[in-house]
């Protein structure tokens, strides 16, 4: 882990539209728990400047290697404390549920996931990290999801 990503969208009326975005990065020489830190100081002042509704995350996925596995899991702790401390609203959606709310497919791939973000957010020329592509998808399925709760009330 040696960076995480974030997005700030808008959704008002059907449209999208994209605020703002960036990765928080890491030094790997940094001690873990002082990496966990960052992400967690460096969260909370996004959430003063932009004072988003909600953080919407992605659950922990099961990785082959069980110390990545754990290492994403504390960072997603770091990120849900920074998250309960602004006291913001946190919704989680695995993976296969991001994917399948952004492009129709759960099983979509990273570049997929990237072009259909593009085409959501209008922003054919965005190229970032998947870190930054995966947090405005987390956005964009939330937000999909308030809005079908909301048209079937």
């Amino acid at each position: 882990m040696t960076r995480s990503g974030w997005g700030i969208i808008d959704y008002f009326h059907g449209q999208f539209k994209l605020v703002d975005f960036g990765t928080i990065p890491t030094n790997t020489k940094l001690q873990f728990p002082a990496r966990l830190d960052k992400i967690y100081t460096d969260l909370r002042i996004v959430s003063q400047k932009f004072q988003p509704e909600f953080f919407a995350v992605e659950d922990v996925i099961y990785a082959a290697n069980v110390k990545i596995a754990l290492k994403l899991g504390h960072a997603r702790g770091a990120i849900l404390l920074a998250a309960a401390h602004c006291k913001i609203p946190v919704a989680s959606y695995s993976p296969k549920e991001i994917k399948q709310s952004v492009t129709g497919n759960g099983n979509a791939s990273k570049e997929q996931v990237l072009r259909m973000v593009q085409v959501i957010l209008g922003k054919p020329q965005l190229e970032t990290f998947h870190d930054v592509t995966d947090a405005l998808a987390a956005a964009i399925c939330h937000a999909n999801r308030l809005k079908f709760a909301r048209d079937s009330l």
